[in-house]
């Protein structure tokens, strides 16, 4: 990983564009509304690229944007869930390769928790019922899940601070 590369915020986003989860990593919880901000803007981007680049054949958008003193990369499954990612902007550079391997652990973590069978996360696909499940990512049972994605936070931080401190 690269020295000083911090995680700051992951926003994992439904297809019908409903936030599923959003974690923030930042000291300060004041800035987390900043972070539901960052998701709900960077949906604009990526559906810009999306619709431009026609059939996506890779899932990784690249750098969406930078805002103040982050940078935000998205990532898009093929089944169409967004994972929005808010980095922390530093002097060093970003390599792609970095963030992708975030990106699919991330994925994965995201994939292990829906293939768990006595989880719910099936919503209607109409805009006339009810998005409930998605809600459910906060309960008890997503405990797992908002686990794996706080590890890969730690680890983040871990890896770029051992690089940095040889």
């Amino acid at each position: 990983m690269a020295p000083n590369l911090r995680l700051n915020a992951v926003a994992f986003i439904s297809p019908q564009n409903h936030p599923i989860l959003i974690r923030t990593f930042a000291k300060q919880d004041e800035h987390s509304i900043k972070y539901h901000y960052i998701a709900h803007t960077s949906l604009d981007v990526i559906e810009e690229r999306v619709n431009a680049g026609g059939k996506v054949a890779d899932c990784y958008l690249g750098l969406l944007y930078a805002m103040e003193d982050v940078a935000v990369y998205g990532y898009i499954t093929p089944l169409k869930v967004k994972i929005v990612v808010a980095l922390a902007l530093s002097d060093s550079v970003v390599k792609d390769v970095e963030v992708v391997m975030i990106f699919k652990a991330l994925h994965m973590a995201y994939y292990s928790a829906i293939s768990n069978p006595f989880l719910k996360l099936n919503a209607p696909t109409d805009g006339t019922q009810d998005h409930s499940p998605y809600l459910l990512v906060g309960s008890p049972k997503w405990k797992t899940f908002r686990a794996r994605v706080d590890e890969i936070s730690r680890v983040v931080g871990t890896t770029s601070n051992a690089v940095s401190n040889p």
